[in-house]
Order: C-alpha cells, then sequence, then structure tokens
C-alpha cells in the first residue's frame, strides 16, 4: 500500500487526501490550522459569508425601486448593521464547513494529525519528534497576508482580512489599501454594510489584472454609490492614532480613517519546512515551483495551491491536489490547464470570466471575434433593476470555438458555468445559440451573444 503524506488540510490538501484515499493509499494530513485551512476558517469561506449580508443589505436599501417602501423619518430604508452579529455568524459557518470537511476526510479513512510538520529527507515527514516515512508527499502549506514594514497590522485599526472578523463595530471610515480583487471585494462589501469607505489603488484603475471593461463598470458602481477611489499612489505608511489611522500617500496626501485594510498581496507559507534542503526549488518569492502535474523538483514530491503561486484560487487548489494524486498513484491524467479556469470577483454585481481575454485578441496572440452585450437590455435584468453589467464572448475568428468570455452582474459566479463548459468542450457559438435558454433568464443573455457572433454561411 503507497503511503502518502499530505501538509497542509486545505482545498490542495483535502481534496488531494480523498482521491488518494479513493485509490486505496495509506493517507495522513498533517494539518496545523483545522481542515479547511485558510480557505475555509479565514479567508474565502468567511469573505463570501460577510459579502452575502452586504448583498442583502443593498437590496434592502434599493428596495424602494422595486415598490417596497419601508417608511422612515427621511424617507430612506434604514437598514443598520449588527457587526458583531454578523461575524458571529460568519466564524459559526466557517467552523461548521471546517467540520463538515474533516469528517467527510475521515469518514474515508484518512489520519489526520494536529501539528506543524516539514521534511527531513523527500521520504520522511517529522511532526514534533513523530516521524513518518512517506512513498509520496504532498506540500500544500497555503499562504498568509503580506505585511508592509511601514504599515504593521495591529489587528485593531491597522488590519488584514484576517483580523476582520474579530471586530464588534463596524469602521465609520475604513480605507483599503489595494485594489485588486481582495481589496475590492472587500471596499464594495464594507461600503454595503454602511462604512465610508476610501480605496487607494497603485494603479489607474481598479482590479488591473481583470478585464478592463468589467473593472470600468465596477469602479463605476463604486463611485456612484459614494466610495472615493485614489488612482495611481501607494501607500507610504499607515499609523495608528489611537483614536484612528493616518495613511500617508506616494504622492504626498495624507488620508485619515478609523481603520485601515491592507491587502497588498500573499506570501508562501514554504519557511522552515525543510524543502530547500529535499532539494525542492522555490522561485524568489517563496513559492515552490510545480510542472503541470504538480510535482517539484524533487522525486516523489508534490505540491499543490497557493503555497505554488499558480492561480491562487481555491478551485486551481483543489484540481492541483486531485491531479497530484492521480499522477503519483498511477492513473490517467490530464496536465492542469489554465485556460479553462474560471474565477470570480465577488462584488456587487459579481464579475466572473473564463479563458481567452479581449487584450489576448487585442494584442495579436489570439485571432478572435468578440462580442458585449449589455445587460440591461436583458429582460431578467430590468425586472430586478440589475442594470450594471454585460455579457462578454469571445469566439474563434474561422471555426467559431468559444475561447472565452467575461459576466458582469448578479450572480455571475453561477452564469459563468455555462460558457466555461463551452470553453472545456470546446463548443462553437452555433452549439451554444441553439441551445435553449429560459426566458426570461440572465442566462439568455449568453444564448444571445453566441447568436450574435454567428457568421451567415457563404452561398
Amino acid at each position: 500500500m503507497t503511503k502518502v503524506v499530505i501538509i497542509g488540510g486545505g482545498p490542495g490538501g483535502y481534496e488531494a487526501a480523498l482521491v488518494a484515499a479513493q485509490l486505496g493509499a495509506d493517507v495522513t494530513v498533517v494539518d496545523r490550522d483545522g481542515i479547511g485551512g485558510a480557505c475555509v476558517l479565514t479567508d474565502c469561506v468567511p469573505s463570501k459569508t460577510l459579502i452575502a449580508t452586504s448583498v442583502r443589505s443593498t437590496y434592502v436599501r434599493e428596495s424602494a425601486r422595486l415598490g417596497i417602501e419601508i417608511p422612515t423619518a427621511d424617507g430612506r430604508p434604514d437598514v443598520t448593521v449588527d457587526l458583531r452579529k454578523v461575524n458571529e455568524r460568519v466564524k459559526r459557518l466557517a467552523q461548521a464547513q471546517s467540520d463538515d470537511t474533516a469528517n467527510r476526510v475521515l469518514k474515508e479513512g484518512v489520519e489526520i494529525i494536529p501539528g506543524e510538520a516539514r521534511l527531513v529527507d523527500p521520504s520522511i515527514v517529522a511532526v514534533g519528534d513523530q516521524r513518518i516515512r512517506a512513498d509520496v508527499v504532498l506540500v500544500a502549506t497555503g499562504a498568509h497576508p503580506r505585511e508592509l514594514p511601514s504599515a504593521r497590522p495591529d489587528g485593531e485599526r491597522i488590519l488584514t482580512w484576517r483580523h476582520l472578523y474579530d471586530l464588534e463595530e463596524l469602521p465609520e471610515k475604513l480605507i483599503v489599501v489595494g485594489s485588486g480583487v481582495t481589496g475590492a471585494e472587500f471596499a464594495n462589501a464594507y461600503q454595503g454594510l454602511g462604512s465610508e469607505v476610501t480605496l487607494v489603488s497603485s494603479r489607474e484603475r481598479v482590479m488591473p489584472t481583470q478585464d478592463a471593461d468589467a473593472a470600468e463598470v465596477l469602479e463605476g458602481v463604486f463611485r456612484r454609490l459614494g466610495m472615493t477611489v485614489l488612482g495611481k499612489t501607494r501607500a507610504e505608511s499607515v499609523t495608528n492614532t489611537g483614536s484612528g489611522v493616518v495613511v500617508t500617500l506616494s504622492d504626498g496626501r495624507t488620508v485619515e480613517g478609523s481603520h485601515c485594510l491592507m491587502t497588498v498581496g500573499m506570501i508562501p507559507n514554504t519557511a522552515n519546512l525543510g524543502l530547500e534542503e529535499a532539494g525542492v526549488r522555490l522561485d524568489k518569492g517563496g513559492f515552490v515551483q510545480v510542472d503541470r502535474v504538480s510535482r517539484t523538483s524533487t522525486p516523489g514530491v508534490y505540491a499543490a495551491g497557493d503555497c505554488t503561486g499558480v492561480n491562487m484560487l481555491a478551485s486551481v487548489a483543489a484540481m492541483q491536489g486531485r491531479i497530484a494524486m492521480w499522477h503519483a498513484l498511477g492513473e490517467a491524467v490530464s496536465p492542469l490547464k489554465l485556460s479553462t479556469v474560471a474565477s470570480t470577483v465577488f462584488t456587487h454585481p459579481e464579475l466572473a470570466s473564463v479563458g481567452a481575454t479581449e487584450e489576448d485578441v487585442r494584442s495579436g496572440r489570439v485571432d478572435a471575434r468578440v462580442v458585449n452585450l449589455p445587460l440591461d437590455t436583458n429582460p431578467r435584468a430590468k425586472m430586478t433593476n440589475s442594470k450594471d453589467g454585460f455579457v462578454k464572448l469571445i469566439c474563434r475568428q474561422q471555426t467559431g470555438i468559444i475561447m472565452g468570455g467575461v459576466i458582469v452582474g448578479p450572480r455571475a459566479s453561477e452564469l459563468i458555468l455555462g460558457v466555461s463548459v463551452a470553453v472545456q468542450q470546446r463548443l462553437t457559438v452555433d452549439e451554444v445559440a441553439h441551445t435553449f435558454s429560459v426566458y426570461p433568464s440572465l442566462s439568455g443573455s449568453v444564448t444571445e451573444a453566441a447568436r450574435s457572433l454567428m457568421q451567415a454561411s457563404p452561398e
């Protein structure tokens, strides 16, 4: 029986454990934080739970547009948020998800050892004084928030997102430093909860790695709802004044607020694991270097998830872990294909994308056609007063094979699945255009976009 030791119980680790157990291996997971890892306990699950509350709060505030009257003294819906209760629910749900995942792993016969592990050599994992011999090792240790020396988080006024769920009162004036996906999500979430928000962006626009049209729509929504967006400037330092914070910017300006949230990247959890001593190659940022079947430079040692720096998404971590076990245990396996990975920014509205981008088309890297349908023409969007957003499809110039897409709108994280299936299965716009969609529905805009890309047959 093959002995598999997995270091880390996040999505990369526990999904790998389930696959390895299914294939008959003797599996041990060494985990220091709780099964589900940071994804479930402090990052993805808690943040999306918080965002769900924020979105509901926004819907109530905008209910008058649908004819729902909530009378107040000034004629506006009076929505208040009890952040202590919100955070209690957030942490309760996160722990429940961790417990459910742990129970499933244990049910499959996987051994879970609490503690911190390190490699003694490629075939021996140490947990305290215990030594575990392994035929296969998977490193899935995740990453943690990057900190700036001039803006050290203190958990009171200067925060990382892992401090947010201990707050008992809503920040009156929240300054968010960093306008990538994490910064944009939290800035939008706390704006929806009722905070006055300032977003500091080092780039010309927010979310610079996302589709430019999508980022423009979302920044417009942020500003329209009252968010202050400061572009092309960096935070040089953050000072806790006792009663608030002062953020000094690279252009000389200062911004005052009640709290500051730092979202300036991630650092891999690869220090003190014995990786380099075991011959595992790291890049200059400390990320484990892997190939498309999750192998490291050391035979028998694999890696998955955020510690590899490969598209830091829970879905990618899970797939890397599964692929590692399929490969290590002799199963047929397809290498990781990042061009089929779907991702979502959980703002309100949401932004979801998959595959080739319009920038790929404009730069000449991809010979394709693009269509962009505004969401405000969709009947279902009109019914729910959802005016901000669009559906964008990209297909090959000659064959019509769908290569990518972007959706901005309510539940874009759900709507993108249809486009993901089309990209994965290499469907053509004709095939999608001839697929029935419900009327009225937001998904109807996907089939409508496909019809717009159909070309007339030559006579």
